[in-house]
């Protein structure tokens, strides 16, 4: 695991994009695993201002969302395929048709099945772009979850229904409810990027990084990935322990690309 330390939020977003930017300058046609949420809001605002200079293409991408709520249609303003429309999809380049985010008003017994097969097909992930809940959750996989876990519903935690509530109007519905990829199927992207910025993710983040692989904490599976690359603000990663190391890796790997 790469654990990048940086000096701000927009830092976290430009060295996110660099990540994805770079992937699709060597590979076109790159499956990419999307997630949602605010902290990767900044990263699709740079990916959109590159493609508007001319500087990054996604006409040849397929995307893969890591989850949706159980209830809500596409259409609906709290989905996350409407999301993913409003702050990427609909600012770039990619075809429509060629990105796909779980559907969460399918048959909930054959869905996860389906969404695992769609991702086969179009021959996995190449990289996964994850958050981090302030339980430890990636996608919605909270915690006691499978380590080895596929796709599908899951039901969400008190602190998870909590932080998204700012997200529903006090008469809206909040579903308690989601589809979900798994750790499995996350672990088998060939590699995984991790951004989170704020101290509200500090504990989330040291558990992770520094912390036992244990389904108390789904993120730690993290550490089992051969190429997890963990990118963070000064804030979330606070609590870590051995930043000075992280920063010679850092140091280091910069070294070993300009050779």
């Amino acid at each position: 695991m790469q654990v990048i330390i940086a000096d701000s939020a927009q830092e976290v977003a430009r060295l996110g994009a660099d990540q994805l930017s770079s992937l699709m300058r060597t590979r076109p046609n790159a499956v990419l695993g999307l997630a949602t949420g605010n902290t990767p809001i900044a990263l699709y605002a740079e990916l959109v201002r590159r493609y508007r200079s001319g500087n990054l293409s996604f006409a040849g991408a397929r995307s893969f969302n890591l989850d949706e709520y159980v209830g809500l249609a596409p259409e609906h303003p709290q989905s996350y395929r409407y999301f993913m429309n409003q702050y990427l999809f609909s600012q770039i380049d990619i075809a429509l048709e060629h990105t796909w985010v779980p559907d969460g008003m399918a048959d909930p017994q054959t869905a996860g099945e389906a969404y695992e097969a769609q991702i086969a097909a179009a021959g996995g992930i190449d990289l996964q772009v994850l958050g981090i809940g302030r339980n430890g959750h990636i996608g919605f996989n909270e915690p006691s979850s499978s380590l080895g876990s596929g796709t599908r519903i899951k039901t969400l935690a008190p602190q998870t229904l909590v932080d998204n509530s700012r997200f529903f109007g006090a008469d809206e519905f909040q579903p308690s409810l989601a589809i979900t990829m798994g750790i499995g199927t996350i672990l088998r992207s060939r590699k995984t990027l991790l951004l989170a910025t704020g101290d509200a993710k500090a504990d989330a983040v040291k558990a992770m990084v520094e912390g036992p692989v244990t389904a108390s904490c789904p993120a730690s599976a993290l550490q089992l990935h051969p190429c997890a690359v963990v990118i963070v603000d000064r804030a979330a990663g606070g609590r870590l322990e051995h930043c000075e190391y992280y920063q010679r890796v850092r140091e280091e790997t910069d070294q070993l690309k300009s050779r």
